[in-house]
């Protein structure tokens, strides 16, 4: 059953929100980045777009040195995109990944996101597609940059498709609804949790050494 389910959302375009995503974009690759300051206690963010929200949430949560994954949306134009609109102004489903810098290096961030998807899936993930859910990671200065390009043309190599991930300098995030954060926790018992959601992390888990994921997924 779980096939015929699947194969429906994506006939339909309907994402992980469950409703069609509009194909509008927002092209910020000219913008000059912004670098979000660490916390008090030396915590650093960064930011990655890769298909439903709650798939990568799940992912990055268990990743050895992240305190907070936060679903939200990035992007796009216009300000405070809700659930309700975010398909229209060219925002995708993002994620804010609030990490230790001693634990947890960006470049390993980097390779948990490439991980954890199909990299070669234009605009869309699994059946999630529209632009709502396209790949992207989001560099704040040009060290970043550079670890992500390096990644991606190493990654390239790889694969006769071109990498999907678009490298995009960051400019804001904008956190989602409440209902959103630590859905797979909430709703382990949704459908779109045990068909979608599980097998993606699971994928990730078998491509990923042990060593990165913090021991109670190990």
């Amino acid at each position: 059953m779980k096939y015929v389910y699947i194969a429906c959302l994506a006939l339909l375009g309907v994402g992980c929100n469950g409703k069609a995503q509009q194909q509008e974009t927002n092209n910020t690759t000219n913008a000059k980045p912004v670098e979000v300051e660490a916390t008090k206690d030396g915590l650093e963010k960064a930011y990655f777009a890769s298909g439903c929200f709650w798939c990568v949430e799940a992912v990055y949560e268990s990743v050895d040195g992240v305190k907070e994954a936060v679903s939200g949306y990035a992007g796009g134009s216009g300000k405070n995109p809700t659930y309700d609109n975010y398909g229209s102004t060219g925002h995708a489903e993002a994620l804010e990944v609030i990490y230790d810098p001693k634990k947890v290096s960006y470049a390993t961030l980097v390779d948990v996101y490439f991980n954890s998807q199909d990299v070669t899936q234009q605009n869309g993930q699994g059946p999630d597609i529209g632009s709502s859910y396209r790949s992207i990671i989001f560099y704040q200065n040009n060290k970043q940059k550079e670890i992500i390009e390096a990644k991606k043309t190493a990654l390239q190599k790889d694969y006769k498709k071109p990498i999907a991930a678009e490298i995009v300098p960051f400019q804001k995030f904008w956190k989602a609804e409440a209902y959103h954060q630590d859905y797979k926790k909430k709703h382990p018992n949704n459908r779109y949790i045990q068909n979608v959601s599980n097998p993606r992390f699971e994928r990730f888990k078998a491509k990923t050494a042990d060593s990165i994921l913090k021991p109670k997924y190990r």
